[in-house]
Parts: C-alpha cells; sequence; structure tokens
C-alpha cells in the first residue's frame, strides 16, 4: 500500500506540476506562449508519462473522480478509496505550492492572478454560468471514465492504454479550457485553489461534486455496456 500510495502522489504531483505548471508558466509568453492548445497537450503527457511509469504500481489514477469511478465498476477496493484520495491531494498541494515559489522568482512578479484555478461564472475564462460548469464537468469525466475501462479491459489492446487514456485528456482540455479552465480532477483543482487570488476556493466544491458524479455515471454507463469486468 505504501508504493501504491507513493505512485500515486508522484503520478498527481506531475499531473498538476507539468499541466498546470505549463498554463502558469509558458501559455501566456509573448509570441513564444504555448497557449490552450499547448496547455491541452501538456495535461495529457502528464497523464500517459506517469501511467507508463507507475501505472502498474498503483492502477495511474491521479485523480479521485478516476479512483471511485473505477471503484464503482468493481476494479478498485473500496477500503484504498480514502487513502489514494488522501495522496492524490497532497500529491497536487505540493506541486501548486512548488509552482509558487518558481512563478514568484520571476522579475517584476506580482499577482498569481488565476494560477490555473479552475472556475465558473467570474472564474470561467469566458464567463461560462455555473450551470454549464457542472454540466460540461460532468460530461467530460463520464466520458474520461468510460475511455480508462474500455482501454483497460481485457478484451482491448494490451499496452495501449496510457495513449489512450492520454489522449482523451488532452482532447477534454481542447473542449473545456474556455468553460472552467477544465477540471474533471478534484485534486487537480483542489492544489492551486490556495494559491488562487480569484473565487477559486469558493467554488471549489463543483469541482468535487461534478467530477464525482460524472464519473459514477461513466462507471454505471460502462458496466451496461460491458460484462467482462
Amino acid at each position: 500500500m505504501t508504493k501504491k500510495l507513493l505512485a500515486e502522489f508522484l503520478g498527481t504531483y506531475w499531473l498538476v506540476f507539468g499541466g498546470c505548471g505549463s498554463a502558469i508558466l509558458a501559455a501566456g509568453v509573448a509570441d513564444v506562449g504555448i497557449g490552450w492548445l499547448g496547455v491541452s497537450l501538456a495535461f495529457g503527457l502528464t497523464v500517459m508519462t506517469m501511467a507508463f511509469a507507475v501505472g502498474h504500481i498503483s492502477g495511474g489514477h491521479f485523480n479521485p473522480a478516476v479512483s471511485l469511478g473505477l471503484m464503482l465498476a468493481g476494479r478498485f477496493e473500496s477500503r484504498e478509496l480514502l487513502p489514494y484520495w488522501i495522496a492524490q491531494v497532497v500529491g497536487s498541494i505540493l506541486a501548486a505550492a512548488t509552482l509558487f515559489v518558481i512563478a514568484t522568482g520571476a522579475a517584476g512578479f506580482e499577482s498569481t492572478g488565476g494560477f490555473a484555478a479552475n472556475g465558473f461564472a467570474e472564474g470561467s475564462p469566458q464567463n461560462y454560468s455555473m450551470v454549464s460548469g457542472l454540466l460540461i464537468e460532468i460530461v467530460l469525466t463520464a466520458f474520461f471514465l468510460i475511455v480508462i475501462l474500455g482501454s483497460t479491459s481485457a478484451g482491448a489492446p494490451a499496452g495501449f492504454a496510457p495513449i489512450a487514456i492520454g489522449l482523451a485528456l488532452t482532447l477534454i482540455h481542447l473542449i473545456s479550457i474556455p468553460v472552467t479552465n477544465t477540471s474533471v480532477n478534484p485534486a487537480r483543482s483542489t492544489g492551486v485553489a490556495f494559491f488562487s487570488e480569484g473565487p477559486a476556493l469558493s467554488q471549489l466544491w463543483l469541482f468535487w461534486v461534478a467530477p464525482l458524479i460524472g464519473a459514477a455515471v461513466g462507471a454505471l454507463i460502462w458496466k451496461a455496456l460491458t460484462t467482462d469486468d
């Protein structure tokens, strides 16, 4: 269990450091910034690389919603859920703290701004409403779980699951960065919320509730589709 939790901690740390770090440090650089497309790719790459690196140790969840969905689908022990959640959230907070120290080292640094935080209304990159944020996070998390469950099922081609999962997360970000800055991961939302100057902490509830609901929906849909799991 210790090795599993360490793997989840490291994987979530890397996801937040790489994905949110790309948004905080690289997305807005004049002329050469990577923009939303680059941030979307960065999130996908973090999950893909760590799924290959430590997925065989812990299952490569790196996300409380994924852990819940896998449990509901019968792929994960319920007694391990809370320890996984703790490891994931701690990894996210420490990654966000590392990024904060790095960001404050820039000459002329004055504000962390949104700090890659998730939000709706005034916290949304394009001012989408709470209902829009809630719905898109539920739908995208549900499909994320379907991709994860399908690509890791017995009938799927062996060894390709991390690629499918990473590409799915990239696609999810391409769709929803303008709406909520993309969560589908309560741990990812929690870490950066502590360092944001916006409404991220007061809006954090949505980025726990919606992904967890979406994960449950995705697991139920997958169970209705197949009998081999």
